[in-house]
């Protein structure tokens, strides 16, 4: 057996000597373990296919990617997509190569955060995962829809994962007491804040709880009350205070915050998460869709300044990497507010949704062959550059079979403001000539 399995020594983290050694000690993911359910049918028919597990952070994904190993009997090989490139890939895959070729046992690849690889190192996967020298495992916590390339994804059957629920976290703070401190009784109001900081996050749980354990241990004492709790870990508490504030009420309250243009009070609460363990990418993330819905054109500043603050983190990291999103947050609260363009999505996108489907007019076909222009492509079609002001007045833009559409109708705003002003000015052109057309 691989040896990189199951450290259970005292000396190991309490997470590490706890890691389930057998699928019947996994807590959560009973829509994927339960009798009868996908991934458990997987295991007990030893087919394992390649996979990816998508899931927050702490539910399980390495787990489970070494407990199939262990079932499969297979060499289980883990690389990270942080640490790693295609060096790392080539070696493993000769590695692979060696395991089957000397010992007649097939791999499994474990591939942790598989969305950082950009689509050329995915690629690399794809000829050993076709011809099944590897079994492929990734672990996200991002879409794989959106971050895995499609031929990957293909070749890969997609199991969601779960945050833990309270009573699944639960069962986990008393295996920990059972197993590293079995003397010491802990108050329902200590329990109840526990399990609220660690939010469905079984690692951030345990590696709570043992710092918890070992402070008490290390006092002498034999009940963990709310008074020591706060003296001790008071400040690893903060994401979560006595009224149960929840992780997603402060991203709620930072985008309120940015939306009503308080740059205050959304510096505030995304100082809050930061002090509270959030991972500054995902703020980023969230700072990226407030431009994109709340400010959009009234101020396409906005949009660039928030991904160049994502990538400035990637670069730099902490505290550099932070104050360019605090940054980000301050230009965005003061920035002027728009949500024409996502109001405008939203209904185009409802519109073709229950549309028909229509051709595109003659006149706006390509026509790159002889036989298209014989057909009338592109006959007529007026060169926008070629008209007064760029711009030929009267035409039409969409389907012969239907009446133009208005989705998109700017604010006065910022940017916005200027191009309610120029749409006007052309849609009065448009009427000018239209009636000179009548008038013929």
């Amino acid at each position: 057996m691989n040896s990189l399995f199951e450290p259970n020594t005292p000396q190991a983290p309490l997470a590490e000597r706890l890691r389930p050694k057998a699928l019947d000690e996994v807590v959560g993911q009973s829509h994927l373990l339960g009798v009868g359910k996908p991934l458990r049918l997987a295991f007990q028919s030893g087919k394992l296919p390649s996979m990816i597990l998508w899931g927050p952070p702490g539910v399980g994904k390495t787990t489970l990617a070494r407990l199939i190993a262990n079932t499969a009997d297979a060499e289980f090989i883990p690389i990270s997509a942080v640490l790693s490139g295609i060096k790392d890939i080539r070696e493993a895959v000769e590695r692979a190569e060696h395991t089957l070729q000397q010992h007649g046992r097939k791999t499994i690849l474990f591939v942790d955060e598989v969305h950082r690889f950009n689509k050329g190192q995915q690629d690399a996967f794809l000829p050993f995962v076709e011809s099944g020298l590897i079994t492929f495992i990734g672990a996200t916590t991002e879409n794989p829809s959106f971050e895995v390339n499609s031929a990957l994804l293909s070749r890969a059957q997609v199991f969601v994962l779960n945050s833990l629920s309270e009573a699944e976290l639960s069962l986990l703070l008393d295996r920990a007491q059972q197993l590293v401190a079995a003397e010491l009784t802990i108050t329902p109001e200590v329990r109840e804040q526990v399990l609220a900081y660690a939010d469905g996050d079984a690692r951030r749980l345990l590696n709570f709880a043992e710092g918890l354990f070992n402070a008490a241990q290390g006092a002498g004492i034999s009940e963990i009350d709310e008074a020591f709790l706060q003296t001790t870990m008071a400040s690893k508490l903060r994401r979560f205070d006595k009224g149960g504030e929840a992780f997603y009420d402060q991203i709620s309250a930072l985008h309120k915050s940015v939306r009503g243009s308080n740059p205050d009070a959304a510096l505030y609460w995304f100082l809050r998460m930061i002090d509270g363990g959030a991972d500054p990418l995902y703020l980023g993330r969230r700072i990226v869709r407030m431009a994109v819905e709340d400010i959009g054109i009234a101020d396409p500043r906005a949009q660039t300044m928030a991904l160049e603050a994502c990538q400035i983190y990637e670069r730099l990291g902490s505290p550099e990497g932070e104050l360019a999103l605090s940054n980000a947050v301050i230009y965005l609260a003061v920035a002027a507010k728009s949500n024409a363009a996502y109001m405008a999505y939203n209904q185009a996108k409802a519109f073709v949704a229950q549309d028909k489907s229509r051709t595109v007019p003659l006149h706006l076909r390509n026509a790159p062959t002889k036989l298209m222009k014989a057909l009338d492509y592109g006959k007529e079609y007026r060169y926008a550059h070629n008209e007064p002001d760029a711009y030929a007045a009267g035409e039409n833009y969409f389907p012969d079979d239907l009446p133009p559409q208005q989705f998109y109708s700017p604010t006065p705003r910022g940017l916005e403001g200027k191009i309610a002003e120029k749409l006007a000015h052309l849609r009065e052109l448009d009427k000018r000539e239209i009636n000179k057309k009548a008038k013929k």
